[in-house]
C-alpha cells in the first residue's frame, strides 16, 4: 500500500530539495508526534502561528460552536456575522484610536497586498518604500517589495514605482517624498534575524512620513499577539497608519487583517466599488477561533510572560562556546552560530533530539527559538537542556 511519505513526495509541490518530511499525527500544546508516537517540540510555533500553543481548548470549543451555527455565507463585507463583528470590536477596544477599521483576508500576504492597495487609493501616489532584507510575503505585490533580490529576480518584471532602502539608515529616510504613498516595514526586522531599531529610527521614520504625507506601514505578521512582550510591537515604540496582521491572529486558523483609520479604509468603497475583495477573508470559523485566541491571550497575560521566559533561554545558552551571539525580545530569540554549514548539521541534530526549528531567510546562520508563549518553566528547562545537549553534539 503506498504511503503518505510517498504520496506526499508525488502529489505536493514542493518548495525546498530536503523538506523536514514529520509525519505529524497529532499535536498538543508545545509538543508534535508522529505517527510512532514520538515526541517532538515545536520551537517555531508552526512559524509564528501557534502562540497559544496547539489545539487550545478554549480556542478548539469556539471552533465547534461555530460549526453548529453557519461557516461560509457570502464574501466578506456583504452580511452581518457575529464572529467578524466581535473580533472587530474587540481589536478595535485595545488598538489605538487611528486603527479602528478592520478588512479581514487570509494571510499575511493578502493583507501585506490590502494595505499597500489602501495607501495608493488614498493618496493617489505611485511610489512604495520598503526595506532590505524584510519579509512580506510570497505573492507578485508582496514580492515587489521584498527585500532579498535573491528571491526576486526569477520573477520578474514585478511593481513599479518600488524602492529599498536600508534599516536604520538615517540618511536614506531622505527616499521618501511628497510621491510615496507608504513606507512600509516590520518594526523588528524578523527575517534578518532580529534586528532592532537604533538611535530612534523610528521615530524619525515617523516624522519624516508625517513631512512628506506617506503612509506608515507596519508589518507585525511575525511579531504580533504577544511574541515580543507586549500584545503588539509597535506598543513598544510608536503607532502606524496602517497595521498588518496574521499568522498568530487566527489561533491556528488562517486569517489576517489590515487595519487603519475609518476614513482612510472607507476609500476602498468609491471609484472604484469594491477595491479590495476576498471571498473568504474573514471566514467565521477563523474569526471565532482568533477571538478565544485572543482572549486567552489577554485573560492569561501570555504576552506579559513572554519576555520573562524569553530571558531563561538567553541566560542558559549565551555562553555556550558554539553560540556566537544571541538577540531577544520577548520570547523570540535568534542564536548565531559559526556559518550556514554548522546550522544545517545542528539542523540534523535538532530533529534527532526531538525538537523543531527553523533558521531566518536572511541570515541562514542563526536559528530560532519561538515556541508557544504557553511554554511552561518546566518545558523551557526540558528544551534548554536538548538545546546544550545538540549544541554539545555539533
Amino acid at each position: 500500500m503506498i504511503t503518505n511519505r510517498q504520496l506526499f513526495f508525488q502529489h505536493l509541490a514542493q518548495t525546498t530539495p530536503s523538506p523536514i518530511g514529520i509525519e505529524v499525527e497529532k499535536t498538543e500544546g508545545i509538543y508534535m508526534f508522529d505517527k510512532n508516537g514520538k515526541k517532538y517540540i515545536d520551537l517555531i510555533s508552526g512559524v509564528a502561528v501557534s502562540n497559544v500553543g496547539h489545539r487550545h481548548p478554549k480556542v478548539l470549543q469556539a471552533i465547534t460552536e461555530q460549526l453548529d451555527k453557519y461557516m461560509h455565507l457570502m464574501v466578506y463585507g456583504e452580511y452581518i456575522q457575529s464572529p467578524q463583528v466581535q473580533l472587530a470590536q474587540k481589536l478595535a477596544e485595545i488598538l489605538p484610536e487611528n486603527l479602528q477599521s478592520v478588512y479581514f483576508v487570509n494571510s499575511g500576504s493578502e493583507a501585506v497586498e490590502g494595505a499597500l492597495k489602501l495607501a495608493k487609493r488614498y493618496t493617489g501616489r505611485p511610489e512604495i518604500i520598503s526595506f532590505k532584507n524584510a519579509y512580506h510575503g510570497s505573492t507578485a505585490g508582496a514580492l515587489s517589495i521584498m527585500g532579498s533580490e535573491e528571491f526576486r529576480y526569477a520573477f520578474r518584471p514585478l511593481l513599479p514605482g518600488v524602492r529599498q532602502i536600508e534599516f536604520n539608515n538615517e540618511a536614506a529616510l531622505n527616499e521618501i517624498t511628497n510621491q510615496t504613498a507608504c513606507v512600509i516595514l516590520d518594526p523588528l526586522q524578523s527575517e534578518s534575524g532580529l534586528v532592532l531599531s537604533e538611535n530612534n529610527f523610528l521615530e524619525k521614520l515617523r516624522q519624516r512620513c508625517n513631512e512628506t504625507g506617506a503612509l506608515l506601514i507596519f508589518d507585525e505578521v511575525q511579531t504580533g499577539f504577544g511574541r515580543t512582550g507586549s500584545l503588539f510591537y509597535f506598543e513598544q515604540s510608536l503607532t502606524p497608519d496602517i497595521l498588518v496582521l496574521a499568522k498568530a491572529m487566527g489561533g491556528g486558523m488562517p486569517l489576517g487583517a489590515f487595519i487603519s483609520a475609518k476614513e482612510i479604509m472607507d476609500s476602498l468603497m468609491s471609484k472604484p466599488i469594491l477595491g479590495h475583495i476576498t471571498t473568504f477573508g474573514g471566514h467565521p470559523v477563523c474569526c471565532a477561533a482568533s477571538l478565544a485566541a485572543l482572549d486567552v491571550l489577554l485573560d492569561e497575560k501570555l504576552f506579559e510572560e513572554a519576555e520573562k521566559k524569553g530571558k531563561l533561554f538567553l541566560e542558559a545558552l549565551k555562553n555556550h562556546p558554539k553560540l556566537k551571539a544571541i538577540r531577544q525580545k520577548g520570547l523570540f530569540l535568534a542564536c548565531d552560530l559559526e556559518n550556514e554549514e554548522q546550522y544545517f548539521r545542528l539542523l540534523e541534530i535538532f530533529i534527532r533530539n526531538r525538537l523543531v526549528t527553523d533558521s531566518f531567510l536572511f541570515k541562514l546562520d542563526s536559528f530560532r527559538i519561538a515556541p508557544p508563549l504557553t511554554i511552561t518553566e518546566a518545558q523551557i528547562q526540558e528544551t534548554i537542556d536538548l538545546i546544550l545537549k545538540s549544541l554539545d553534539e555539533l
